[in-house]
C-alpha cells in the first residue's frame, strides 16, 4: 500500500479504494435467500379487516364518542388500539392473534382495564360488542 492510496473504511474492514470487487452471482443469491428465510414474520390485519374496523370506528367517530387510533403489528399478534382521547389509554383493544385461531378464536376486543369483552372466529361478531346502535322503542 502507497502513500498515495487513500483508505476507505468499510465497517470494521479497511480496503483500498481501487480494490473493491463485485460479489459473484452466486454470492448474492446466497445472501439473498439467506435474507428472505431470515426475514420475521409480523401478524397484521389483512385489507378486509382493516375495511371492517375501520367502519365502526368511523360511526363513533362521526358520533364524537372516539378522537383518535393507534395500530401495532408484531410477531404474536396485531393491535388496533381505539382512544377517547389522544393522552389516555386505550379505551378498547381489538387484537387478532392467530395462535388462539383454533381455540378460542383469532380476534377479540379488550377493554382498557384488561377484561375481554369478546372473542371469537369471526371479526364482524367480535366487534358487534363495541358498535351498539341505539335502539328506537315506540311509547
Amino acid at each position: 500500500m502507497s502513500e498515495t492510496e487513500p483508505i476507505v473504511l468499510f465497517g470494521a474492514r479497511q480496503k483500498q479504494a481501487g480494490s473493491r470487487q463485485k460479489p459473484s452471482t452466486n454470492e448474492a443469491a446466497r445472501s439473498f435467500s439467506n435474507a428472505a428465510s431470515q426475514a420475521p414474520i409480523i401478524t397484521a390485519f389483512n385489507r378486509k379487516e382493516l375495511n371492517m374496523i375501520l367502519s365502526v370506528y368511523g360511526r363513533k367517530v362521526a358520533d364524537g364518542e372516539w378522537r383518535d387510533y393507534a395500530i401495532d403489528h408484531g410477531k404474536e399478534y396485531a393491535v388496533f388500539s381505539i382512544f377517547r382521547r389522544t393522552s389516555e389509554v386505550p379505551l378498547y383493544r381489538v387484537e387478532k392473534n392467530p395462535r388462539l385461531a383454533r381455540k378460542q378464536g383469532a380476534y377479540s376486543v379488550i377493554t382498557a382495564t384488561g377484561m375481554i369483552l369478546r372473542r371469537g372466529h369471526d371479526l364482524a361478531q367480535v366487534l358487534k360488542i363495541i358498535d351498539r346502535r341505539p335502539k328506537l322503542v315506540s311509547v
